[in-house]
Order: structure tokens, then C-alpha cells, then sequence
């Protein structure tokens, strides 16, 4: 056991393991990792946590994306603090109570940037920067109440990838003063270092951080990232991975893992399939006959025709679809294949058409060890030749898996 790094550790329901050293972390989502990989039945019964490959990076100041919440708990804030009214505040939601607020003035998981744009969010919205006294009434009516579902603000996503950033400012279109937040939001614009800021609405009854209803008060609605030398551009309402050191080792050990099978590969097709913006798709095109990049996003696939552009792709392209009508298909053999589904998985309807199209190799990406020990086992044609564990989310149980599955009949 260690002294946990966030004062707010314990009582903020973010991270859950800044207690545990990381070493110690690591080792049980490996045997996290071991134990789901031992539920497939054709499993050799050597395998063990020992042979899974383990990939880890900064296990503090990492993210490049959080979604914090403006709130007004009195008992967060003392009324006497410089600059603080008592009323507003920015933060995240507390352990085991969903509608209370912990006052977050740094976030330890954070990268550098993300925790400057907070700071300056604090500032202006805190009533610092403008240097003058705030209307304690009006700024407790602009911040949203889960319990009436009134108010303006409600959420602020920050995202800050390598050379870029993102502050999309979350309201309730329902509320009478959005005009007033609005003009404040503008003003916040214009002295943030932030390359990007938006305004996205969300009804009052739904509880969401993103929204297709938003517009963009400074920049663009795009960000930007750069894995192995590769250009990548997806919406900042969209999705995309949160530690950008750990996902460029994962897409450098699958890149790695492919070129080992170069031999089979030229002539073959190579389908991504949860394909997001493209970024497997397009690091690998090298290798491969052909690409298909399957997401059924549209926002999504039209950032992957952009980054298809942007990389000078020639043999690739990308096709909105849900995977579950993927028979709709016309897919070249021989075919390997990338997946890389949500946190519920594949489809079985999915996972049926796969063992249709008998892929060569399957390479499953997942984020939820629970649902791979229950999808690995539905690819009884298939062998588990290696896995490999990517620490995303350092301080919390959760991580990220790569397992190699080859066909064998």
C-alpha cells in the first residue's frame, strides 16, 4: 500500500487504485488478463500470465481527455477563499453518489495541458480572470441541477493531445439564460490557450458529455494526433483513445505483429473492423493488398476518408456499416482482420459472418477482459498463439489486451 498522489483519492469516483503500487497494478490485470484468455476451452493449458507481453508508460499524468462538471455544492468550497464565491465550481462526481460533485482543482491522471486548461476554466468561471465580483445568484442559477434538470452548464470536456487541444463547453438548450452563458463562453475564448472551443447542447433529460448539436466558437470541431508517423484527425465529439503514449506501443506492437506474416500478407485483404477513424486500417495499409475500414459512425468514417487522404492511402477505404450486417460485405481473400469492438463486445451475429469468412489471422483488441473471456471462446477454429496487456488507464482496473488468434482448420 502506498499514500495515494490525489488529495481527492477515496472520495472523488475516478480513480481506484492510486493506493496500490503500480507494480502490484500491473500484475493483477495480468492475471486479470490470464484468467479470461483460461476460459477458452482450446486454450494450451500452459498458458499463463507469464506469457502474456506487458506494455506500461506514465502511470500518472497520462489522459488527454476528461469530462468534468460544473456544480454548485456549498459544502466543496470555503466562502472566505480568494476569488472563490462559494457557490461555483468545476470537478467530478463523488464514489457511490452519482449526483454529488468533488471540486477538482488538479487532476493527477491529467497530462500537463489538460490540467492548464482546467486551471484557466477555474479561473474565468470562478470569477478570477474577469477580476471583479460574481452575481452569486445568477452564476447558481447558470450551473445545471441534476435533481430540477435546470440550469446552463452542465459539463466541460477538455481534450489535449500531442500539439493540439479542445474545450467543448456542455449546456442545457432548455434553459431561459443560455444567451448569458453564451456570451460568456465567448469571452473565455478569446484569452484561452486552447486551440479549439465549441459549444455542444444536450437535452435536460439526457446525460451525455458529446452531442451532434454544437458549433464552434474558436478553431475547428476537429483535433489531431500523430502514432508512427501517421496523421490522425477525429471530431471532439467524437471518440478516440485517452493515453496517447500507450496507444502509439500498441499500434507499434501490432504493426510489428502483422509484419511478421508479411509473407502472407501482400496478396491479402486486411479489414478493420470497429474501425473508428481508421488509425489500424491506415498504419498497416503498407502491408496489405487492400484495406476496408468498417465503423458505422458516419462522423467517424468521414474523419477516415480524411485521414485516408491525409496519409496517401491508395489501397484503402472506409465503409459506414454496423458490424452485424458485415455479409453485406464483399471482402477479398485471403483476409486478416482487426477488431477492436466497445466495451459489450462483438456481436454474435458478427462473430458468426467472421467464421464464414475464415480470416487467417484475428487480431482482437478489447478494453473489457470480462467480455473477451466471452467472445474468445466462440472462435473454437481458432488458436490463442500470444497476448499482450496495454496499461491505458494506470490507477484504475482497467487496460488493454491484444490477442493473436490463428486459424488452425
Amino acid at each position: 500500500m502506498r499514500h495515494p498522489l490525489c488529495p481527492q483519492f477515496g472520495t472523488c469516483g475516478g480513480c481506484t487504485a492510486q493506493h496500490i503500487e503500480y507494480c502490484i497494478q500491473l500484475e493483477n490485470k495480468k492475471k486479470a488478463l490470464a484468467h479470461a484468455l483460461g476460459k477458452a476451452s482450446f486454450l494450451d493449458k500452459t498458458f499463463s500470465e507469464n506469457n502474456i507481453k506487458l506494455f506500461s508508460g506514465n502511470e500518472f499524468y497520462y489522459r488527454n481527455r476528461m469530462d468534468f462538471l460544473f456544480h454548485s455544492n456549498n459544502t466543496n468550497f470555503h466562502l472566505n477563499d480568494t476569488g472563490s464565491n462559494g457557490i461555483i465550481g468545476i470537478g467530478l462526481r463523488k464514489k457511490d453518489d452519482y449526483k454529488k460533485i468533488i471540486d477538482v482543482e488538479k487532476c493527477v491522471i491529467s497530462n500537463k495541458k489538460l490540467n492548464e486548461l482546467l486551471t484557466e476554466i477555474r479561473s474565468f468561471f470562478m470569477g478570477k480572470e474577469r477580476n471583479k465580483p460574481v452575481d452569486i445568484f445568477n452564476v447558481n442559477r447558470d450551473i445545471f441541477n441534476m435533481n430540477t434538470r435546470t440550469g446552463t452548464l452542465r459539463y466541460v470536456v477538455i481534450r489535449a493531445p500531442q500539439n493540439d487541444s479542445s474545450i467543448s463547453f456542455v449546456l442545457n438548450p432548455d434553459s431561459k439564460r443560455i444567451n448569458e452563458t453564451l456570451e460568456q463562453i465567448k469571452e473565455f475564448a478569446k484569452i484561452t490557450s486552447a486551440n479549439n472551443v465549441l459549444v455542444a447542447y444536450v437535452p435536460s433529460q439526457a446525460d451525455v458529455s458529446i452531442s451532434d448539436d454544437f458549433f464552434v466558437v474558436k478553431g475547428t470541431d476537429m483535433l489531431k494526433e500523430t502514432y508512427l508517423g501517421k496523421t490522425f484527425f477525429y471530431h471532439s465529439q467524437g471518440f478516440f483513445q485517452n493515453n496517447s503514449e500507450m496507444a502509439e506501443k500498441m499500434h507499434e506492437y501490432c504493426l510489428n505483429l502483422l509484419t511478421s506474416y508479411s509473407q502472407y500478407t501482400k496478396p491479402a485483404h486486411l479489414l478493420d473492423l470497429y474501425g473508428g477513424v481508421g488509425t489500424f486500417g491506415i498504419i498497416n495499409a503498407d502491408l496489405f493488398k487492400g484495406v476496408t475500414i468498417v465503423e458505422s459512425v458516419k462522423q467517424c468514417i468521414d474523419a477516415a476518408d480524411k485521414n485516408i487522404v491525409a496519409n496517401k492511402i491508395k489501397n484503402a477505404k472506409a465503409v459506414v456499416l454496423d458490424a452485424i450486417n458485415l455479409k453485406k460485405l464483399k471482402l477479398p481473400e485471403p483476409l486478416f482482420v482487426i477488431t477492436d469492438p466497445p466495451r459489450s463486445g462483438m456481436d454474435m451475429k458478427t462473430i458468426e459472418q467472421l467464421k464464414i469468412l475464415k480470416p487467417k489471422l484475428i487480431l482482437y483488441v478489447s478494453c473489457n477482459v470480462q467480455q473477451l473471456a466471452k467472445d474468445i471462446p466462440k472462435f473454437k477454429q481458432y488458436k490463442i498463439k500470444s497476448a499482450a496487456l496495454f496499461d491505458l488507464f494506470p490507477q484504475t482496473v482497467h487496460s488493454e489486451a491484444v490477442v493473436e488468434l490463428v486459424r488452425t482448420v
